[in-house]
């Protein structure tokens, strides 16, 4: 009975579904562009019909996302073939008309030592979500700001830093200018319903169905604020409110990436009139700004954001390194493998690969050089440790620090930025998938080249926020020879490693 569910799992034309998906999205993006609301909201409803949207949610939540094992409170932290099936019907019978189970709290230390609590909600309520997280982005795409970064599909952090480079140059004067390090107090947790439900673009149930999100996760204390950090849609309901912020004052630019924002302020501009504006703004959505860590810095004197440390140099140049805490959290990382008792060598080795080049990738648009940013201790650190084993000599040892510490070229400000309000709902494959192409380098960069930036299993453009993954034709992992790599979705690469067993 099983492999009949798996099967019928397996079968399922994965591709014409996210096409048929896509084209809906597509459209309920354009009609909200040209202010055509009430034919948005029926292609909204069409979306949460969607048999194809609602495979495909369940597909996302199930075996895509990186959460994907974490239990609700049901317990359940995977779902088998039929479960699956079950959870289709019930998306086809309630979609509309979803009433959301309890939340799971897993507590979550922060960095001045407190704790927040991460609101889990069960599988079958997370694959609603992202269902709803299908209709409601492209609308929200249409309106975003340009200068909004976070948690949004086809930007990234690197975006916001070349922003910073475009702002803060030596041919923008940047030396003579002033930073605002804006921090709101407890974003996520003080965000207004109300405020939420009035700027919602979206039929009638799948608002009632949001509501009920939101009161699913409410701390007793405000009972009338806050979304559930945990939920496949709340960075998208963040956005939304704070969706504006970045336009309020329009002779200084203001750059967001989710509740994380810079001011970057010329001599004139009086930067109590401008808080003055972002509080009442704040005010409206029940939020504050937390007075303690909204700083007004001088360009010169350098300021942390989104794991980088900015700072315009004597001369007037522009300079990017990794945060002092940034720093400090890879170095803590990799002495925890490197100390680790439980491991050899070589699975030592294996395992500070990835953190390593992740990182590096991280600030490969920043300047690397330099012992600290090239980790060049942490290696000598790990080389040593590897040669207290008994059969690793000097030279094995350092091939191995070859294999734990991938060499990443760096070019400060090589990122390229996205251009103005473009979105990936905008139709444009050809400009979506070559820019998600060059997020990556050596092999994967090649097979995309080699392959037009087309998915070799399905065919279809890395447009989405899914992963590249790299397929070795032959099976033999060892095999590097060009035409034996194939660059494929996430998904698809699933497809093609497919057994009987379950996902």
């Amino acid at each position: 009975m099983s492999n009949r569910y798996s099967d019928l799992w397996k079968s399922q034309k994965w591709k014409q579904l996210r096409r048929n998906l896509f084209r809906l999205q597509k459209r309920v993006y354009k009609a909200v562009q040209a202010g055509d609301l009430r034919k948005a909201r029926s292609l909204q409803k069409l979306i949460m019909k969607s048999r194809s949207a609602q495979l495909l949610a369940i597909r996302q939540v199930t075996q895509l996302n990186l959460g994907k094992r974490t239990a609700g409170i049901d317990g359940k932290s995977s779902l088998t073939y039929k479960d699956r099936f079950e959870v289709l019907k019930k998306l086809v019978s309630s979609a509309e008309n979803w009433t959301h189970q309890g939340l799971r709290e897993i507590p979550i230390a922060k960095k001045n030592g407190g704790t927040r609590m991460l609101k889990v909600p069960t599988i079958q309520d997370r694959a609603w979500q992202c269902l709803a997280k299908y209709a409601l982005e492209p609308a929200h795409e249409a309106t975003f700001s340009a200068f909004s970064y976070g948690f949004r599909t086809g930007r990234c952090a690197q975006d916001a830093q070349r922003m910073l480079f475009q702002n803060l140059n030596s041919s923008c004067n940047g030396i003579k200018k002033r930073v605002i390090e804006l921090d709101i107090k407890k974003c996520f947790d003080r965000i207004s319903h109300s405020s939420i439900m009035e700027l919602l673009l979206a039929p009638a149930g799948l608002k009632q169905g949001i509501f009920r999100c939101l009161k699913a996760g409410i701390n007793p204390e405000f009972p009338e604020q806050g979304t559930p950090q945990g939920g496949v849609v709340s960075p998208l309901l963040a956005n939304i409110a704070l969706n504006g912020i970045e336009e309020i004052n329009p002779r200084v630019r203001s750059i967001r990436y989710a509740d994380d924002m810079v001011i970057i302020l010329k001599p004139k501009d009086n930067a109590e009139k401008i808080l003055g504006k972002i509080k009442d703004f704040l005010n409206e959505r029940g939020m504050e700004i937390s007075e303690e860590k909204t700083k007004l810095t001088k360009t010169t004197d350098g300021f942390d954001f989104l794991g980088w440390n900015f700072r315009v140099q004597k001369n007037g140049k522009f300079r990017s390194v990794p945060s002092e805490e940034n720093h400090r959290n890879i170095r803590k990382k990799i002495k925890t493998v490197v100390n680790s008792s439980n491991y050899g060598a070589e699975v030592k080795a294996e395992k500070l690969a990835p953190i390593v080049r992740g990182w590096r990738n991280y600030h490969k648009s920043c300047d690397m050089s330099g012992s600290r940013n090239n980790l060049w201790f942490m290696r000598i650190t790990a080389n040593r440790k590897f040669r207290k084993e008994k059969k690793v000599n000097r030279y094995k040892a350092n091939k191995l620090c070859d294999k734990a510490f991938p060499a990443v070229g760096y070019e400060q400000f090589q990122h390229n930025n996205v251009k103005g309000t473009k979105s990936p709902y905008d139709g444009d494959l050809v400009y979506w998938s070559g820019r998600n192409s060059k997020l990556y380098d050596n092999a994967t960069s090649e097979a995309l080249k080699k392959q037009s930036h087309s998915c070799g299993h399905c065919g279809l453009k890395f447009i989405d926020e899914e992963r590249v993954h790299l397929h070795h034709i032959d099976g033999n992992h060892d095999n590097w020879k060009k035409a034996n790599l194939m660059a494929v979705h996430q998904s698809c690469h699933q497809q093609l490693h497919w057994s009987q067993k379950d996902t």
